[in-house]
């Protein structure tokens, strides 16, 4: 069954088990439709469970996933042992040195970022909506990856399907906390309607790991929003009226 699960991989990670996964090849039904892995809304927990399981066995085989509570902060732990569903620390970025442990974020049009230092058997994963990457999830993230041993110069990173600028309208008091915190974050906003706006969420997240030094990092470029045969949405969930929605697995294990 898993060979209807939908994977995207980056070549940035090349060498290292990751993956990006859609919405396909999963037991769920109706709205959450069909590899819907989320353990907090409204779908049948069997079968988020069972999808959980395919998704792991399509992307990181033999691995052991771990999940953090997240909260749109800019917090990142440090991973030592595979974390219990139902003890998940409140985080949006992890890191790991140890293999077989599975580090997955859950989207729904945030932008998910896998990150690798192969030669020091370091990895990371963070989940960057707009405010966890307004406050430096990105720079959490890595930070915990150099505690356990990872150098910048050496991480490489991939910024996974999310929503789309062409997708992601916003208005005036969005677009000047970014621009009261930075005048030059101007440039990942482009007009729309009066008083609206564009924002390139995935692009900006880009620009943080320029920032910081990561030379290697690929953006996927794929909008969850404008392809809805294969990703969830929470904003295309919202404008079409539905009461929930799915959220998407990205995962990467050594």
């Amino acid at each position: 069954m898993t060979d209807s699960i939908d994977i995207i991989r980056a070549a940035a990670l090349d060498g290292v088990s990751h993956g990006f996964l859609g919405r396909t090849g999963g037991v769920s039904q109706g709205i959450y439709a069909s590899l819907d892995v989320s353990p907090g809304n409204g779908d049948d927990p069997q079968a988020t469970a069972e999808n959980r399981k395919l998704a792991i066995e399509a992307a990181t085989p033999g691995a052991e996933l771990s999940l953090v509570h997240q909260i749109h902060s800019p917090d990142a732990v440090i991973v030592t042992k595979p974390l219990a569903l139902d003890r998940r620390p409140e985080a949006d970025g992890m890191a790991t040195d140890r293999p077989g442990i599975a580090l997955g974020i859950l989207t729904a049009d945030c932008a998910p970022v896998l990150l690798a230092d192969s030669e020091a058997g370091v990895i990371g994963a963070a989940h960057a909506g707009w405010k966890g990457a307004m406050t430096g999830i990105v720079r959490s993230t890595v930070e915990k990856m150099e505690d356990l041993g990872a150098e910048r110069s050496r991480i490489a990173a991939a910024v996974g399907p999310c929503i789309g600028r062409g997708s992601y309208e916003v208005d005036d008091d969005f677009r000047k906390r970014f621009e009261t915190i930075e005048p030059e974050n101007e440039k990942f906003f482009r007009a729309g309607a009066p008083g609206h706006h564009y924002f390139d969420l995935e692009a900006y997240v880009a620009a943080w790991l320029d920032f910081l030094g990561i030379e290697t990092a690929e953006i996927v470029g794929l909008d969850t929003y404008a392809n809805e045969d294969r990703f969830f949405s929470y904003r295309r969930a919202t404008h079409k009226g539905e009461p929930d929605y799915g959220r998407q697995l990205s995962v990467i294990a050594l």
